[in-house]
C-alpha cells in the first residue's frame, strides 16, 4: 500500500505531506483546488512524463516522494532485482522524483538512480491510475489477451508456458533454415576458403602448448655456449682448491678440536657439514646439466622455422595454438554443413514441420482453454455491471485467429489467437470495442466492473480513479461507491470525486483546500474526520450554503454507509 506522499513545489502545491491508510479513500474539494495535482504526482512516481510547466512558479525544482509497504511476494521486488536495484523486502520501498525548472528529470528508487524506463517498469506494478479519458491497459486491445490469461491463470498459464517453449524451438528452427537458404552463394565462396584454411592448419600438425615449449627450447639452443661456459666455470669453482676441498679442510680442523668446546663447536660443525653436502649435491647437478647442454645449430634452425610458421598461423587464426586448433575444428564443421547443405535443409525442414504440428496442437489447446475462460469472464463482468445498474449490457471476448487464416494460422508468442473485449451498453446496439464507447458515465462503470474482476489477479496495490463518476448520479452513483468500497478489499483505492454518494462510502476522507496569501496560491491536504467530514459532505450536498438540514443529511449518509460496509463484510 501507499503509506506516505510528499509533494514540494508542484504546480499550486508548495509543500504537502500526506499519510494514507488502507481501504477506500476519497479526495474532495472545490474545483481548481488541486485535487488532480495529487494524482499527477502519483503518475510521476509511476513513471509518467514530467515537464517544466509542472514546477511551481519561481522555484528551481519540483520534488515528489512516495513510500510503499509491500508483501514479500509482490512482483515489483523481482522487477527491481532484474533492473539492478538493491531492495530489502522487509523495509518500505521509497521512490523519489525531481523535475527541474529547465524540464530535466531525475528519479531514485531506494536512493539508487534510475532512468525513466526503469521507473515506469517498477511503477506499473505499483500504481494504476484511471481517469475518465485515460483507461490504460484495459483499453488497449493488444493487452486483452494478457488479462484473459490472468483471469484463469491456474489453468491457462501452464498451457501458455508449454506453447511458448514449443514456439521458441519453432522460431529457432525457422531462423536456422532461413540462414541456410539465404547463404547459398556466400557459402560456395566460403567453402574454398575453408578448405584452404583447414589444409593449412592440418598440415602444421599443431599440438596444444607447442609454441611455449618451442620458445623455451629456442632460448636454450641460442644460448648453449654461454650456458655451458658459465655452468662449467661454476662447477670448477666448487671443486677447485677454494671450493669444496677448502670447506672439507675447514670441517676437518674444527672436527679435531670440537671435543674441547662441544657446546659451541658441535653445532657449528653440523652446520658446516650440512653446507658441504648441499654444495656437493649442487656441484653434481651442475656437472650433469653441463654434460646435457646441446650444441645443435640444425635443431635451432628447425625450431625457429617452426615458431615462424606458428606465428604466421597465429596472425591469421588465433592468439595461441589452442585457438588455431579450435578455429580449424569450427570451420571444418562449417565446411561439412556447406557440403551437406541440401541434406541439412531437408533435415531441418522435417524438424520444423514436426515442431509446427506440435505448436498447432499446443495453440489449439491454449485457444480452447481461453474460450472457456472467456465465457466465465463475460458472465462475471456482466454480473458486476448488473450491480452497477447496467443490467442490459452485454460483454463478449472476441477471438480471431492470427493472420485471419484458419488453415494456415500465423503463430505468435501469444498463441494462435487475437483477443479483444467487446461491449454493447444498450439493447439493439452491436458489440463494439471498449475504446468506441461514447458515454463517459457508461465507460466509468464498465471500467469499474472490469477492475473489480481483474484487481484480484493483477496485484497492483494502488488503484486511483480520477473523477470516473462524472456523468452519473442517483442509484448509479451509489452503485459505483459501493463497488469502489468492495474493490478496496483487494487493493488500496483512491477516488477524486464530486459526488457525496461516493464520498460517504470512504474509509478515509482527504479535503483539498486552496488559499491565497500575498497574491500566491497555496494548496493543503487535510485528513478530515468526524464533524469536519460531515461539514465537507454537507458542502458537496448543498453547495456553498451549509445548513442544518444538509448537515443532518450528511450525518445520515455516513451512518447508512457505515451500515452498508458492516453488512458487506464477509
Amino acid at each position: 500500500m501507499l503509506t506516505v506522499l510528499t509533494i514540494r513545489n508542484l504546480a499550486v502545491i508548495e509543500q504537502v505531506t500526506v499519510s494514507f491508510r488502507n481501504g477506500f479513500s476519497v479526495l474532495t474539494g472545490e474545483t481548481g483546488a488541486g485535487k488532480s495535482i495529487i494524482i499527477d504526482a502519483l503518475g510521476l512516481i509511476a513513471g509518467g512524463r514530467g515537464s517544466a510547466e509542472l514546477v511551481r512558479y519561481g522555484c528551481e525544482k519540483a520534488e515528489i516522494e512516495a513510500g510503499f509497504e509491500l508483501a514479500h511476494g509482490h512482483p515489483v521486488w523481482d522487477v527491481l532485482a532484474r533492473i539492478g536495484i538493491d531492495a530489502n523486502r522487509d523495509e518500505p520501498l521509497i521512490i523519489r522524483r525531481e523535475i527541474s525548472a529547465q524540464g530535466k528529470s531525475s528519479s531514485r528508487i531506494n536512493g539508487q538512480l534510475v532512468n525513466l524506463t526503469m521507473l515506469r517498469e517498477a511503477g506499473e506494478c505499483l500504481v494504476n491510475i484511471h481517469g475518465q479519458h485515460e483507461h490504460q491497459s484495459l483499453m488497449k486491445a493488444e493487452a486483452h489477451i494478457h488479462w484473459l490469461d490472468m483471469f484463469d491463470a491456474e489453468t491457462i498459464v501452464p498451457a501458455r508456458t508449454h506453447y511458448e517453449e514449443v514456439y521458441d524451438r519453432y522460431t529457432e528452427l525457422r531462423k536456422e533454415l532461413r540462414q541456410l537458404e539465404e547463404s547459398t552463394k556466400q557459402a560456395l565462396q566460403m567453402a574454398d576458403l575453408y578448405r584452404f584454411q583447414i589444409e593449412e592448419i592440418s598440415a602444421a600438425s599443431l599440438k596444444i602448448g607447442e609454441d611455449a615449449s618451442l620458445s623455451e627450447e629456442k632460448r636454450k639452443l641460442a644460448n648453449a655456449e654461454k650456458l655451458f661456459q658459465n655452468v662449467a666455470d661454476s662447477y670448477d669453482a666448487l671443486y677447485g682448491s677454494k671450493g669444496l676441498s677448502a670447506i672439507s679442510k675447514a670441517i676437518q680442523r674444527i672436527s679435531d678440536v670440537s671435543a674441547v668446546d662441544t657446546a659451541k663447536l658441535n653445532p657449528l660443525l653440523e652446520q658446516m657439514q650440512s653446507a658441504f653436502y648441499q654444495l656437493e649435491d649442487a656441484a653434481f647437478q651442475l656437472r650433469d646439466y653441463r654434460d646435457g647442454i646441446e650444441f645443435n645449430p640444425a635443431r635451432l634452425e628447425h625450431v625457429e622455422q617452426r615458431l615462424d610458421m606458428i606465428g604466421m598461423l597465429r596472425r591469421k587464426y588465433g592468439d595461441n595454438v589452442a585457438e588455431i586448433i579450435e578455429h580449424g575444428k569450427r570451420i571444418s564443421q562449417q565446411l561439412e554443413l556447406i557440403e551437406n547443405k541440401d541434406e541439412a535443409v531437408k533435415r531441418i525442414t522435417r524438424q520444423t514441420e514436426q515442431v509446427q504440428d506440435q505448436l498447432l496442437t499446443a495453440g489449439d489447446k491454449l485457444s480452447k482453454l481461453r474460450q472457456h475462460a472467456a465465457k466465465r469472464l463475460s458472465h462475471s463482468i456482466e454480473a458486476e455491471l448488473k450491480a452497477l445498474h447496467m443490467e442490459r449490457t452485454r460483454f463478449e471476448v472476441q477471438f480471431l485467429r492470427s493472420g485471419q487464416d484458419l488453415e494456415s494460422p500465423s503463430f505468435t508468442r501469444n498463441g494462435l489467437d487475437q483477443v479483444e473485449f467487446l461491449i454493447s451498453a444498450n439493447p439493439g446496439e452491436p458489440l463494439r470495442p471498449l475504446a468506441k464507447i461514447a458515454s463517459g458515465g457508461e465507460m466509468s462503470r464498465i471500467m469499474l466492473a472490469m477492475k473489480s474482476i481483474f484487481a484480484r489477479v493483477d496485484r497492483i496495490p494502488v488503484l486511483v480513479f480520477d473523477e470516473v463518476d462524472t456523468g452519473v448520479s442517483g442509484r448509479a452513483a451509489q452503485a459505483i461507491a459501493e463497488k469502489m468500497s468492495e474493490l478496496s478489499q483487494y487493493c488500496q483505492v483512491f477516488s477524486i470525486t464530486h459526488l457525496p454518494q461516493v464520498a460517504c462510502m470512504a474509509d478515509s476522507h482527504y479535503l483539498i483546500l486552496k488559499t491565497i496569501q500575498a497574491d500566491r496560491t497555496f494548496t493543503s491536504v487535510d485528513d478530515v474526520r468526524d464533524s469536519e467530514r460531515v461539514r465537507e459532505l454537507a458542502r458537496m450536498l448543498g453547495g456553498v450554503e451549509v445548513t442544518e438540514k444538509t448537515l443532518d443529511h450528511a450525518r445520515e449518509m455516513i451512518s447508512l454507509a457505515n451500515e452498508k460496509k458492516m453488512n458487506a463484510i464477509p
